[in-house]
């Protein structure tokens, strides 16, 4: 018992020393592998940033641009800015994702470079470069939206490939002895839309809402950016959609937009039609070119209520045909009947000046924005008529009911004449060709206005829609809107150009003019047949 408890003790002995010393090397060995170990785990998870300065752009002179940072990491990450080539400019902060800056002045289109740096803490710091260009504002082109570098995300080509959105090229030609301005769009349309609440509460708001979109709402919500062609839950109805893509960003009805191609020459300095008798309509498809290429369709949809009477007009018969930027396709030419707000957004029209140019008339006339100063809208010089006011005035003497028409729109005095057949009463609902139901109110025709020879003064517009107020612009159209007591904007008739182009269109015109021998207008197949426009 006792040599057992000796054995017992000294073999404790042995095993304490034989611990402590193993303790001693082997703990700092263990420690130092654990170690390296995990620095050479952390370090092989820790993967650099990857770092975007966002997309090179094309600006004007005295534009404040944003510059687009994305960066993809798990760390905080440090941020810095700096300018590397081209005239100095201030940066807002060179710390953030997007800073700010306003473009200089230059003399002739000029290349800014900006380099970013982002430091995750643990790997080397990552850079990426952007290209700014500064377009001289005194060159003729910088009125067009000029973009040939990023393409669709949603509309494709015949090939299936991403379209290019705003291409244009631009060049001043001479034809037989006469100057123009040649533009070749292409294209579609760059629209980044940001939603807003206002604008989720009228999609949803829409009469056949439960029906035109898939889920009975739209599937966007207020703060997210919807690009062109960007599914926003629509039930869209077009054969287009499965060849082009961009199907849920259209309500059902219109077609889907197809890659276009549109030649346009148009005249450096318009001539203006003297006589009476070669008044020029500005027919259906397009009629000029917004600075973007869109294409630009006048007034009418070509549909009637009647036999060559009661024509409808196309902001207010398709309201519900047009998408998030107040466009559609016809036969696969997106275009523009009205004011589009998304235009404005790109050429930052804010209301605090004259509006700039949004875009030409076939005849070579420029088409400006709504404002014609700060707060002030141009005023159409066309108005409705009162179907309850005696003949002479250019009523009926039929309160509330469509019984007559005018001899001549452009003359009241001219009197009126019965209606081939009675159009709807004021506030009957109608259908319209996409089987909406709409309320033909005061407006909602052609017929029911008339240009009340208004002196052509300050904002007011002539029979065309335009006016010369001697401020340097020479001639040009408007945009026209009305304000509401609430401060809402309306489209105002005539929308654009006014029913007859002011200049003469060229042989080689992209448009021509719609006239008949039996009618002061022709406006379209009637109740017969036509694509929706």
């Amino acid at each position: 018992m006792k040599n057992k408890e000796s054995l017992k003790i000294i073999l404790n002995i042995f095993l304490i020393l034989g611990l402590s010393s193993c303790g001693d090397s082997s703990s700092d060995t263990t420690d130092t592998d654990d170690t390296s170990v995990e620095e050479s785990t952390t370090t092989a998870d820790n993967s650099s940033p990857v770092v975007d300065a966002g997309e090179d752009q094309t600006v004007s002179e005295t534009e404040t641009v944003i510059l687009n940072l994305t960066v993809t990491d798990d760390d905080e990450v440090t941020i810095t800015w700096s300018q590397t080539s081209g005239t100095t400019v201030s940066l807002s902060e060179t710390s953030s994702y997007n800073p700010t800056f306003t473009a200089p002045d230059v003399d002739e289109a000029s290349e800014l470079i900006f380099q970013v740096s982002v430091d995750d803490g643990e790997n080397a710091a990552v850079t990426d470069s952007v290209s700014i260009t500064v377009l001289d504002d005194s060159d003729e082109d910088t009125t067009w939206i000029i973009n040939n570098t990023t393409t669709s995300t949603y509309i494709i080509d015949d090939d299936g490939v991403g379209v290019i959105e705003d291409v244009q090229s631009t060049e001043t030609v001479t034809v037989d002895d006469v100057e123009y301005t040649y533009v070749l769009a292409k294209g579609i349309p760059k629209y980044d839309v940001t939603i807003t609440s206002d604008m989720i509460e009228t999609l949803d708001d829409r009469p056949k809402a439960a029906t035109d979109f898939e889920d009975g709402y739209t599937t966007t919500a207020a703060g997210d950016i919807v690009l062109f062609g960007q599914d926003i839950g629509y039930n869209s109805s077009s054969e287009y959609c499965d060849d082009t893509g961009g199907a849920g960003y259209w309500p059902p009805g219109p077609g889907c937009p197809l890659e276009q191609s549109v030649e346009a020459y148009l005249p450096v300095t318009p001539t203006d039609i003297l006589d009476d008798d070669e008044v020029c309509e500005t027919g259906l498809n397009t009629v000029g070119l917004m600075v973007n290429g869109v294409a630009i369709f006048n007034w009418g949809d070509g549909m009637s209520y009647g036999e060559s009477q009661w024509y409808n007009l196309a902001p207010v018969a398709e309201q519900y045909d047009v998408d998030i930027c107040e466009g559609h396709a016809a036969n696969g030419t997106y275009h523009h009947h009205f004011y589009t707000n998304c235009l404005a957004t790109l050429l930052d029209d804010t209301g605090n000046d004259h509006s700039p140019i949004y875009g030409f008339a076939a005849d070579g006339y420029a088409l400006y924005g709504p404002y014609e100063s700060d707060g002030q809208l141009a005023i159409s010089g066309w108005k409705m008529r009162n179907y309850g006011a005696s003949e002479s005035e250019g009523g009926c003497d039929t309160e509330g009911q469509r019984t007559c028409v005018l001899v001549d729109e452009y003359d009241v005095d001219a009197g009126v004449v019965d209606a081939d057949s009675d159009g709807p009463d004021i506030g009957e609902d109608v259908t319209t060709l996409s089987d909406n139901t709409i309320a033909a109110d005061d407006g909602y025709y052609y017929e029911d206005y008339y240009y009340a020879k208004e002196e052509v003064t300050g904002a007011v517009l002539d029979e065309h829609n335009g006016h010369d107020t001697g401020d340097g612009k020479g001639y040009h159209y408007h945009i026209t809107l009305t304000e509401d007591e609430d401060g809402t904007l309306t489209a105002s008739f005539p929308y654009q150009m006014g029913p007859r182009f002011k200049g003469e269109l060229p042989d080689n015109s992209f448009a021509s003019c719609d006239t008949d021998a039996d009618s002061d207008v022709d406006l379209g197949p009637g109740t017969d047949g036509g694509p929706p426009q």
